[in-house]
């Protein structure tokens, strides 16, 4: 459909160039990437395509297949101006004001994006289109690319949209590797990958919630940085710690039952569960490394609904539709689940194997989907996703 539609926009596909680039599923560790702690994503194999010609000129023009989103024009520059917040342009622009700041002079491109992620579903589409933007614009400029620079310039320049979130998702976008989750770890940032076993299936399902990162939600995340990053002040504050120690440094000096007794002291029980949770994740995460390089299926799973249960305790940011897919799935064979991404809606993703991810598949079908969905539509909300490598640029 993008080729097609590509041909339409701006004739025959002479000189152009497609670069894929993945969503994600976060296996383990929510809401801690932006506290500088490691996290468990793999990157699947549903992405943004977006397909590209160079212009002479510094003019942006973006067709998207789904009618649902308008064209985009725009010229380049160091400080491009947003349009109205929610509007999906504003990833691409803040791709390109990224590249313009590093690269002056860069050129224009005549595009057109597709995708078989599903907007607004916690999956990272949004992380993805401004991975895919960037490539597009240094590959259309011959210009060098750096995978492990544009990693930490990309989630800063996301920055651009007005959520202050962390560097995950452009690390395993850019990063993934068929087969496998990566541990990635920030301030350095690096990327150790872990084969998953080949019997393993991660089932995802969409609570049919849009998890937007605009407007209320956007306020809500925002808010949720801003108390993990003073329940970590006020908790070193009482260990009379120097300087604004984040979690790295905490976690390095004490024992996590340490800190968490020194967080139940806090007059602010929210701050406190806050912490909690980012404590108690950092943990889970290298606890579930262990159990896939151990190929605990088990460990693996209870670590995952724990984690959903911290999510919905005490980060707050779960719903009734995500309890409820995490409950169904549980209950029909997966051995855990929890919600992924930002949550607030989303997703959910459910670790099976090869012989129970069929019957997880079908209670869903039934007794969530069924009167919701037509039949035709489940495979875009719900399947088994498989992990995949990171973002890619091919001749068309």
């Amino acid at each position: 459909m993008v080729s097609q539609r590509f041909t339409t926009i701006a004739g025959e596909p002479a000189g152009a160039f497609v670069v894929r680039a993945p969503g994600r599923a976060n296996l383990i560790g929510e809401h801690i990437d932006y506290n500088d702690l490691p996290v468990l994503p793999m990157a699947i194999d549903r992405r943004i395509v977006l397909m590209a010609r160079p212009r002479p000129d510094r003019t942006v023009r973006i067709h998207n297949v789904d009618p649902r989103f308008d064209s985009l024009t725009f010229e380049l520059s160091d400080a491009i101006t947003p349009a109205s917040q929610g509007d999906w342009g504003n990833y691409v622009r803040a791709a390109a004001q990224a590249v313009c700041q590093d690269h002056p002079g860069v050129r224009g491109l005549d595009a057109v994006v597709g995708s078989d992620l599903p907007a607004a579903a916690g999956l990272s589409s949004s992380s993805a289109l401004v991975v895919a933007s960037a490539l597009a614009l240094l590959h259309a400029g011959d210009l060098p690319i750096d995978r492990e620079a544009l990693m930490g310039r990309l989630a800063e320049a996301e920055h651009y949209v007005g959520l202050r979130g962390g560097g995950m998702d452009q690390a395993i976008c850019l990063g993934g590797r068929a087969g496998t989750a990566a541990r990635i770890q920030f301030d350095p940032l690096a990327l150790k990958t872990v084969d998953i076993p080949p019997e393993w299936r991660f089932v995802v399902a969409s609570s049919l919630v849009p998890a937007r990162k605009s407007a209320e939600a956007r306020a809500v995340y925002n808010r949720r940085t801003e108390e993990c990053h003073q329940a970590a002040r006020e908790v070193a504050e009482r260990l009379v710690l120097p300087g604004s120690t984040g979690y790295p440094a905490l976690l390095a000096r004490f024992d996590a039952e340490e800190l968490l007794a020194v967080a139940g002291e806090l007059e602010d029980h929210q701050l406190a569960r806050r912490f909690r949770h980012v404590v108690t994740e950092a943990r889970r995460v290298d606890q579930a490394v262990s159990a896939l390089t151990g190929k605990s299926l088990a460990t693996f799973g209870e670590l995952m609904t724990a984690s959903h249960a911290s999510l919905r305790d005490d980060y707050e940011v779960s719903c009734p539709e995500l309890d409820h897919l995490v409950d169904l799935t549980t209950k029909s064979g997966a051995v855990g689940a929890r919600l992924t991404g930002a949550g607030l809606g989303g997703c959910v993703i459910a670790l099976a194997t090869v012989e129970t991810a069929p019957a997880v598949l079908a209670r869903l079908d039934r007794e969530f989907y069924g009167d919701r969905v037509t039949s035709a539509d489940l495979d875009a909300v719900r399947f088994v996703a498989v992990p995949g490598d990171g973002a890619t640029i091919t001749a068309a």
